[in-house]
């Protein structure tokens, strides 16, 4: 087996440029920090082909190692090491308690015989990785161990990717964990930091929307729905007779006719609101919680004009677009616009970015 450091939660690292490859595109950052403030440094979005990541799996290697390169390149990083992330379907994760004082080695082989609990696979064909969570008592009883395991045959195709160009991944982090250390930044500027608190950040991207409820910054709820903004691409595309392609460049540049807001994408908006709703649904009736006190919006739908008024209204709860670089500086090659348009879809590949800065 791999070593469990190097494949998930991997520990102190050289600078890394964080590269998050979704359904649709794959995103390139890099930061760096001076004292306690973060600078943006560069960045790039590249689109991928059609069916190159579907269903949570790259199918077309190639195609998307060659993506990695193209964004790379535009984006104009220097750093040869890189922090990936798994989809969270592909992974499974369990929290285990444990004595405190257990060494590395009696904890990794307590982890390992917990695995074979939980985990379907023989342990020869996944990557599995574990990390002591924070406790909040002093000298606890007891501490919370998340185990992570992901088959190898997923974790490969990531490395394969991102190694095929030069690079070195040195962390393959999971999409959701990426996901809240962004919202880390986020909660450290809301009334409180965040605490006594439950935030829903609702991450509509290109096929899937995910949803992961926060709760005083610990998350509480993860789920995955089918709904995303393909469904408006192909719209576009049969609508007004584009090529796939072209349907998604029109959807982000603009240019399509009149009727384009009323009978497109005002329908589509309706039907995002009803999704959300429709999670949050999910949430409540499978927790204690009956309610949210704010809504998150992330990923590539969240870019759309007015989508937070519109949720906001629709679901009666208070919606924000998510902007992790909203107290960042950032670099004179950027278009501050520009990247304020994409922030929302760079949450992960900011939480990935952010791993150059763990202790």
């Amino acid at each position: 087996m791999r070593g469990l450091a190097e494949i998930l939660f991997a520990r102190k690292q050289p600078p890394l440029v964080g590269i998050d490859i979704s359904s649709s595109a794959v995103k390139v950052l890099e930061l760096s920090k001076e004292g306690e403030q973060y600078r943006v440094e560069r960045y790039a979005v590249e689109p991928l082909p059609q069916n190159a990541v579907v269903e949570h799996a790259i199918t077309e290697v190639e195609q998307v190692a060659e993506a990695v390169e193209r964004a790379v390149k535009r984006s104009g990083t220097r750093l040869k090491h890189a922090a990936v992330a798994v989809p969270a379907a592909n992974v499974i994760t369990k929290i285990i308690k444990m004595p405190p004082n257990l060494s590395d080695q009696e904890r990794k082989m307590q982890i390992e015989m917990e695995a074979d609990h939980y985990i379907p696979y023989p342990l020869d064909e996944v990557n599995l990785d574990y990390q002591v969570l924070e406790s909040a008592e002093p000298n606890p009883t007891e501490v919370d161990v998340i185990m992570a395991a992901c088959r190898k045959e997923v974790v490969d195709d990531y490395l394969a990717v991102i190694q095929g160009r030069g690079l070195t991944p040195s962390v393959v982090d999971i999409e959701t964990y990426a996901m809240e250390h962004s919202y880390a930044l986020i909660a450290n500027h809301m009334p409180g930091g965040g605490m006594e608190k439950t935030v829903a950040i609702v991450d509509v991207g290109a096929m899937t929307t995910t949803i992961n409820v926060m709760h005083n910054n610990r998350s509480v709820y993860t789920r995955h729905h089918t709904f995303g903004g393909r469904q408006l691409t192909e719209e576009i595309q049969r609508r007004y007779g584009l090529s796939y392609e072209e349907a998604g460049l029109a959807k982000k540049q603009g240019g399509l006719p009149d009727n384009f807001q009323t009978d497109v994408l005002r329908p589509f908006m309706e039907a995002m609101c009803q999704e959300i709703m429709r999670a949050l649904q999910f949430f409540y009736s499978s927790s204690p919680f009956n309610s949210v006190d704010q809504l998150l919006l992330a990923g590539g739908c969240a870019q759309i004009p007015g989508i937070d008024e519109l949720v906001a209204a629709r679901i009666g709860v208070p919606a924000m677009v998510a902007n992790p670089f909203a107290n960042m500086s950032i670099s004179s090659r950027i278009k501050p616009q520009l990247l304020s348009n994409d922030a929302p879809s760079l949450m992960i590949a900011c939480g990935l970015a952010l791993r150059s800065f763990d202790a």
